[in-house]
């Protein structure tokens, strides 16, 4: 009777839409690969709803997932596709080459065809997070947060000044000592680390071409050693408060959560807490899927493991309106009556 009950409750679908999951959230975390050098793999996006500083409404953040170097660039608003397109090419290509991978939300500036077909004559590959999925570029996220707290810091009492105080923000953020590779930003990329007041100290001897590259490149093995520590260490600790991923294969149906998807109705508590099912298409990465969603719905349509649940065929009633059901077993014949197995 239990076996049966579960499977029942499983293949309800009132059930399905309206229970949450009680369990930890599913997929271990899979981390973008460790760069091998500065400024090959970025992440990039916007801080915008910003007040009004200089002209200027929002800011252009890029990130190095390497040195974890950033540059915040101001813009009077959200650029186009092609204005964000040379952005890059005249804030981070011109001075630091040209990347191998670019890793951005689902913005419309990442999605056009323009943005994919400036970075693909490039041979840049183009990397969009899941939807609803903001920790793929967790890193860009987290250099956003410390960066509006700077700011937050020293213009909560003049906001419109913030423009301002963004040059050195960066200098800030350049300068702090990143625990992922023991060294600053500066350091990583640079080998040496730029003095925030004058130094009046006497300059060394200028060291030969050779030797600025053999300590480039022990400065960058070590803060490639670090990195990778600190990822396995992020890796376990993430993994502590998540559960094994369920597999799904294409052409399986599965519940899509709610969480971050604005229904039309009038009260959020008594909403579905899943809508669906939708057929899996496509497995995109161990922990994300694309789903089959119909036309009028507005999303993208490649999610995270953790907002799926398995759908569960429903088990028809042996009875319905008091007429029985083809797989009805044949009754029992008893003193009181008839009696079903």
């Amino acid at each position: 009777m239990a076996s049966d009950v579960r499977r029942y409750v499983q293949g309800c679908r009132e059930c399905a839409i309206s229970k949450s999951p009680c369990h930890l959230p599913s997929g271990k975390l899979l981390p973008l690969p460790v760069p091998n050098r500065p400024w090959s793999h970025l992440g990039v996006d916007f801080i915008t709803d910003l007040p009004t500083s200089g002209n200027c409404t929002c800011i252009f953040v890029v990130v190095d997932r390497f040195s974890k170097s950033c540059r915040l660039i101001p813009l009077k608003g959200l650029p186009t596709a092609m204005e964000t397109a040379e952005l890059m090419f005249s804030h981070i290509f011109r001075y630091f080459g040209i990347p191998e991978d670019i890793v951005s939300d689902r913005g419309p500036q990442f999605i056009s065809r323009v943005w994919k077909a400036f970075h693909s004559l490039l041979g840049v590959a183009v990397s969009l997070s899941s939807g609803y999925h903001p920790q793929s570029n967790g890193q860009t996220e987290r250099k956003i947060q410390e960066i509006s707290r700077f700011l937050c810091t020293f213009c909560h009492g003049h906001q419109d000044s913030w423009n301002q105080f963004l040059g050195w923000a960066e200098y800030a953020q350049n300068s702090q000592r990143q625990p992922s590779t023991g060294l600053t930003p500066f350091q990583c990329v640079l080998c040496y680390q730029p003095p925030l007041f004058p130094w009046s100290g006497e300059p060394s001897d200028i060291p030969s071409v050779d030797y600025w590259f053999q300590e480039s490149e022990r400065v960058w093995d070590s803060a490639h050693n670090q990195l990778q520590w600190a990822l396995r260490r992020r890796r376990m600790t993430a993994d502590l408060h998540r559960s094994e991923a369920p597999t799904y294969q294409p052409g399986q149906k599965v519940w899509l959560s709610t969480r971050d998807i604005r229904l039309r109705l009038p009260c959020c508590k008594l909403s579905p807490r899943f809508i669906g099912p939708f057929t899996i298409t496509e497995q995109t990465n161990p922990i994300t899927y694309r789903l089959q969603l119909p036309p009028e719905y507005r999303i993208h349509p490649t999610f995270h493991v953790s907002l799926l649940k398995p759908h569960h065929l429903s088990v028809p009633l042996s009875t319905e309106l008091g007429v029985a059901a083809a797989e009805t077993p044949l009754p029992l014949i008893l003193d009181d009556g008839l009696a079903y197995e």
